[in-house]
């Protein structure tokens, strides 16, 4: 919980008065739903790669399912992602956010999120045996693609050049959006905005599995 409030902190403290919604009212709990959503994807896709990397040494002693470590990684994040509630509901309270029935909705915003970072995290792992500096490549994108996602700003201010593109082909975009739709906007995500996420966190999963299944009888080889 410390991470995300700590960021929280410092990104309110710094783009607060850049970034005005309506003279501050909630920013900070509209940055922190974008954040932990965030946090949950780098989190959960960066430890799917690193922990399969650095465990994989356990394939030659016992039998145990390769996608074990990106399971464990996802189920890990999502119980962190739960807790997180906690203090993301006092920021929206403290911020004068309404909060309505709608927020249940979360849980499902979440599994989507974790589907999508799940199959994220599959391919990582597939490609990390192959190219090690995938791990450190990885971050470099993760920095760039936080930046490039509406997070800490509002998508509003975005040039008319670049939104098509950022709202349109940036998946986190999408996902980030999902999640913030019944819990800081209160209202119910229309098809348009649950279906095309749905579907793509469908699409990577099943793409990210059965590239992962499909190798994973060499990783044994090049652990």
């Amino acid at each position: 919980m410390l991470n995300p409030l700590g960021m929280m902190l410092v990104w309110t403290i710094a783009f607060s008065q850049v970034f005005d919604r309506g003279g501050g009212v909630g920013f900070a709990a509209y940055m922190l739903n974008g954040l932990l959503a965030w946090l949950f994807f780098s989190q959960t896709t960066t430890a799917s790669m690193v922990n399969f990397i650095w465990g994989g040494g356990l394939l030659h002693r016992i039998y145990m399912p390769r996608t074990s470590f990106a399971l464990a990684a996802s189920g890990t994040g999502l119980i962190n992602l739960v807790l997180s509630l906690v203090p993301l509901l006092g920021v929206m309270l403290v911020t004068g956010v309404t909060l309505r029935w709608t927020a249940l909705l979360t849980l499902f915003t979440m599994l989507v999120l974790a589907v999508f970072s799940l199959g994220v995290g599959l391919l990582l792992s597939a490609f990390a045996m192959y190219f090690p500096d995938v791990s450190e490549m990885y971050q470099i994108v993760l920095q760039a693609w936080m930046f490039l996602t509406p997070i800490m700003y509002p998508e509003e201010i975005l040039p008319e050049a670049y939104r098509f593109w950022i709202t349109k082909f940036n998946p986190m975009y999408h996902l980030i959006r999902l999640y913030r739709i019944p819990l800081y906007y209160g209202r119910l995500p229309t098809v348009g905005e649950w279906l095309p996420s749905f579907l793509l966190a469908l699409t990577v999963f099943v793409i990210g599995w059965l590239v992962f299944t499909h190798k994973s009888d060499e990783f044994a080889y090049r652990l």
